[in-house]
């Protein structure tokens, strides 16, 4: 008697108290959308309604791209609350400034006023231009030629909206050529899916940014693994060049990424423009005449961020080139990536170089240039006469200075690391 009385009081206590047993059901999603306004914003809109007011409304969205731990954003949805309400909430790109083609996957979490909580499924949305008809092409050359496999996720996808098929397969052939280079001289590959938007002028890839800077010409977004280029068809050849090297970016970066990891700008840069392949006639007179004048920058000085000035910086760049192929003519791919790995375990750059070479930067300084000087000294006078490379040295940046401004002022905008740092080029 005493337990079918207990059975009783208890079934009135589940009639009494129903969101104790269906408070998952109560709460009921009528639509679920995201409107894309590339590149300014996406917004994200949700139609639901409960038996009670619906109180709260938060988006939960996570980027894809490379994190040092699983990061989960939210945000408040705007709506007022009802049994039946309409949220949105406005993703201003202004504070985030995603790159085109980048992922991300978001739910909604809903309270309602009886304490019902209900979470959507998750869903997957991709940030892109919708401006542009694009094609897109997929690599499959690089992958079936080495022993790396497509299933573990490392392709390589260009889109590109003007020029014919042929046009991108250039580029693609570029691409496999550069990371099979990669792979054989430091031996790394990519780790992730790797996205290039080929776009057709400077200023449509300007339109694809928040802020641009007027001399933006591309950009490498190293942890989400994507690259924007502005490639007019006309300008194929300079573009392979330009396309290979910041692929060494990312994938080298890619190798490298840990919370600890700091490449030297001599090394990042360096490998970029070995990968190229020859070094660039218009950077060699300026090596040359740093040379014969003993005017060589510091291979300590070249591990912060490259000199604004045209001559310093064209100088950099050609000594990184130098730096790299004197590393790896001598000492071989295996060493490379050991120091990449101790680089990205968090040794410092003297660190990691005796440990793998024998010698610290003032040490590899001093090896490097007496190469420099051999070559110097085995040279004809007349190709280092100072007349001869100062006219060299001032014609190439008259065709620097030509080559930019037929490319509408083209540079380089590199977003590795932090979204917040950015190296010009």
């Amino acid at each position: 008697m005493i337990r079918r009385i207990a059975l009783i009081i208890s079934a009135l206590l589940l009639l009494l108290s129903p969101s104790l047993v269906v408070a998952e059901n109560d709460i009921a999603v009528i639509n679920s959308d995201v409107e894309i306004n590339f590149p300014s914003q996406a917004v994200f809109t949700l139609e639901a309604e409960s038996y009670a007011d619906i109180v709260d409304v938060r988006l939960y969205y996570q980027v894809d791209k490379m994190n040092y731990a699983s990061v989960v954003s939210e945000g408040w949805a705007d709506f007022t609350p009802a049994p039946k309400i309409e949220a949105n909430w406005a993703w201003d790109m202004r504070k985030a400034s995603l790159p085109p083609g980048a992922e991300v996957t978001y739910w909604w979490v809903i309270e309602d006023a009886a304490g019902s909580r209900f979470e959507t499924s998750h869903e997957v949305t991709h940030f892109d231009d919708e401006r542009y008809h694009w094609q897109s092409l997929t690599s499959s050359g690089f992958f079936e030629k080495s022993q790396i496999s497509q299933d573990e996720g490392a392709e390589l996808t260009i889109f590109w909206y003007e020029g014919d098929e042929s046009f991108a397969q250039e580029l693609m052939n570029a691409c496999e050529g550069g990371l099979a280079r990669l792979t054989e001289d430091i031996g790394t590959y990519p780790g992730r899916p790797i996205k290039i938007y080929v776009y057709a002028s400077v200023e449509e890839l300007q339109g694809s940014m928040i802020f641009p800077q007027e001399w933006t010409g591309g950009a490498a977004f190293t942890e989400f693994s994507i690259i924007a280029i502005s490639i007019p068809p006309s300008s194929l050849d300079w573009g392979k060049r330009a396309l290979v090297h910041e692929l060494t970016h990312l994938v080298v970066h890619q190798a490298t990424f840990s919370p600890y990891a700091e490449l030297p700008t001599w090394l990042d840069e360096g490998l970029a423009m070995y990968n190229e392949g020859e070094l660039d006639p218009y950077l060699s007179p300026y090596l040359q005449r740093a040379i014969f004048e003993d005017k060589l920058i510091s291979v300590r000085s070249l591990c912060s961020p490259f000199s604004a000035e045209p001559e310093k910086a064209y100088l950099s760049y050609a000594q990184s080139y130098s730096l790299v192929e004197y590393l790896l003519d001598n000492y071989g791919q295996g060493k490379m990536l050991n120091l990449l790995t101790l680089l990205k375990q968090g040794n410092t750059y003297d660190e990691a170089l005796a440990e793998v070479y024998g010698f610290d930067i003032d040490g590899l300084d001093a090896g490097w240039r007496g190469t420099l000087s051999n070559s110097v000294a085995q040279a004809p006078r007349v190709w280092l006469h100072p007349a001869l490379i100062a006219v060299l040295a001032a014609l190439a940046t008259a065709l620097a200075l030509a080559g930019a401004l037929a490319l509408e002022g083209w540079t380089w905008q590199r977003l590795p690391g932090k979204p917040t740092k950015e190296d010009k080029l």
